[in-house]
């Protein structure tokens, strides 16, 4: 007789990576071996820390580093596919994704220095390249170099392709469905074992709570979210936040306090919300469309807040007229049965249920972009 949902056991992994938490939830029948698994996905991630971690100087990010302009140096193969889609993504957003401020990262403190007013002002001063102009990749040779001096910086997308690491395992273990996490970048692969989507959390850009603003339900997609209210810099009165703008060598002195993008893959979804953090509001939403992103886009607006979608996922039904489902997904109940994960959690990866003013939230079922039951909702 086949099993039943009601017949798994329930598997939460998690362990330390990238100064944060990775975690794993899927379900198996009881005989299932988990220990292989837990001990794949630890190594998987700790592979990725190894070779584009800023923290380790003797990551092979670092080796890179410390290069002088014009040498070769031997990459493995992971760091080799960040290089390649960082820099593919930097021509193709013009540059807001430059992977070549790490300069400026570490002046301001968002890496493992104290923050340096002389070497803020040199990263402000300097005249800048991107990084797509100044790195070279021989992809079969397995080797990059470069042309002049840069400080790469690869936190923008490595925690994104860690979850696709993660990912990888899981199938390898054949294990088809499953929700998989690096602090805020999430990817689900499968359904729940009651045939319902992942449900995620997307998170209110709130200095000081933690509540959800809207949630989002997944089939076989990857989501990521950048926002400027976990990790920032305080110059006066004014927050800066972590990421950087490749302009100037220096924070963002304006931008949305958070974009989410939904992609096929989480090093995908992770990029593009950076990228359209720093192309901001008016930029950030042509830019979305033109690269057929799905997206959202939130702003602060006095005491409140305003929302802008992009894309099937994320736009109203009547934008979509091919959409021919707009039943709720999610009832306007308290039921504990659904898992809900945090999209930008915290540094401890936070995860759990979350009940947020569900009446608020509009639910709806539009055709599939990345997954025959991937789906959404805003508030």
């Amino acid at each position: 007789m086949p099993k039943t949902f009601t017949d798994l056991t329930r598997h939460a992994l998690n362990g330390e990576t990238m100064g944060t938490r990775w975690s794993a939830l899927f379900h198996t029948p009881a005989e299932f071996d988990v220990a292989p698994v837990t001990a794949a996905m630890a190594a998987a991630v700790t592979e990725v820390d190894q070779q584009m971690s800023t923290w380790n100087p003797d990551s092979d990010l670092m080796r890179l580093n410390a290069a002088a302009p014009g040498v070769w140096v031997e990459c493995p193969q992971h760091l080799m596919v960040v290089l390649e889609k960082a820099l593919s993504i930097g021509r193709a957003s013009g540059g807001a994704f430059d992977i070549g401020v790490g300069d400026a990262v570490s002046a301001w403190g968002f890496g493992p220095a104290a923050v340096d007013p002389a070497r803020i002002q040199a990263a402000l001063s300097a005249p800048r390249r991107p990084a797509h102009d100044i790195l070279e990749l021989d992809l079969s040779g397995r080797r990059a170099r470069k042309s002049a001096p840069v400080t790469l910086d690869l936190s923008g997308i490595a925690k994104g392709y860690g979850v696709d690491r993660l990912t990888e395992v899981a199938r390898q273990f054949h294990i088809s469905n499953a929700l998989l996490s690096i602090d805020g970048e999430l990817r689900a692969i499968g359904l729940q074992p009651d045939g319902s989507p992942w449900a995620i959390a997307i998170e209110d850009p709130d200095y000081a709570a933690r509540k959800a603003l809207a949630i989002v339900t997944l089939q076989d997609a990857a989501v990521a979210t950048s926002g400027d209210y976990r990790h920032w810099i305080e110059v006066g009165a004014k927050r800066l936040s972590h990421t950087m703008d490749p302009g100037r060598g220096g924070p963002l002195a304006r931008s949305p306090a958070s974009v989410t993008v939904i992609a096929e893959t989480c090093m995908a979804a992770d990029a593009w919300a950076t990228v359209l953090m720093v192309k901001g509001i008016g930029e950030g939403v042509e830019l979305a469309r033109q690269m057929q992103l799905n997206a959202l886009f939130v702003e602060r607006d006095g005491d409140g807040l305003r929302q802008t979608p992009v894309g099937p996922l994320f736009e109203p039904a009547d934008r979509h007229p091919d959409r021919s489902d707009h039943r709720p997904l999610v009832e306007d109940s308290d039921d504990d049965s659904r898992h809900i994960s945090c999209a930008h959690s915290d540094p401890g990866g936070r995860s759990g249920r979350v009940v947020q003013e569900r009446k608020e939230h509009r639910v709806w079922r539009p055709a599939a972009n990345y997954g025959e039951k991937t789906r959404k909702c805003v508030s």
